[in-house]
């Protein structure tokens, strides 16, 4: 069954308000290391756009189900199914579970801050870089401000292509960020080598 088309049927609970009355939230983080994707599993998992934009929407804070279904605009029993996808492959996990009425809600996390795929140690399967890049299209698409999109092809020595790629990293990991209530920015950094016979 294609899991769009999943009947909605949440195990749990989702209140209107994910904070319940009086409830000050923990400051759950995302562990701060870099989890490398490895197994067919974690290929499968991270081969969806909908997984890829769960896991972009849980980079900050934690949240429900019911939450993360109204930011992304979709159902919370197709949420609810993914996340339990993502979590049997150890990139995201319940970091809280609380009483709400009529039963209780999970608080769901990444694991860890930082997800490196190897495409080359998945025999060359492309799935969960098309999926980012299909999820990443989704929340450009619905942004409130006109995002920063820039594509251009240059030649480059691999000595230039590989000072380039740790420059662009090391701007990435020494952002400094503001502090919480300020609104969340994407930021996606790509350098690749055009396959033979693109050369325009």
């Amino acid at each position: 069954m294609d899991d769009q088309q999943r009947e909605d049927r949440p195990q749990e609970h989702e209140p209107h308000d994910p904070q319940p009355e009086g409830h000050q939230p923990e400051d759950h983080q995302p562990e701060d290391h870099e989890l490398t994707i490895e197994s067919p599993q974690q290929y499968k998992a991270l081969s969806h756009p909908l997984r890829q934009r769960l896991l972009l929407a849980l980079g900050g804070q934690p949240a429900t189900v019911g939450r993360l279904a109204a930011l992304l605009d979709s159902r919370k029993g197709t949420v609810a199914h993914h996340l339990k996808v993502l979590q049997e492959a150890g990139v995201v996990r319940i970091v809280e579970t609380r009483k709400v009425r009529g039963g209780s809600e999970h608080l769901y996390q990444r694991t860890t801050r930082r997800i490196a795929v190897t495409e080359r140690g998945a025999g060359r399967d492309a799935g969960p870089t098309t999926a980012l890049l299909k999820a990443v299209a989704e929340e450009c698409a619905d942004a409130p401000q006109e995002p920063v999109l820039v594509l251009r092809h240059l030649r480059l020595t691999a000595d230039q292509a590989a000072r380039l790629g740790t420059t662009l990293q090391a701007l990435v990991a020494e952002a400094a960020e503001a502090p919480p209530g300020e609104p969340v920015h994407g930021v996606l950094v790509a350098l690749y080598e055009q396959a033979a016979g693109r050369d325009g």
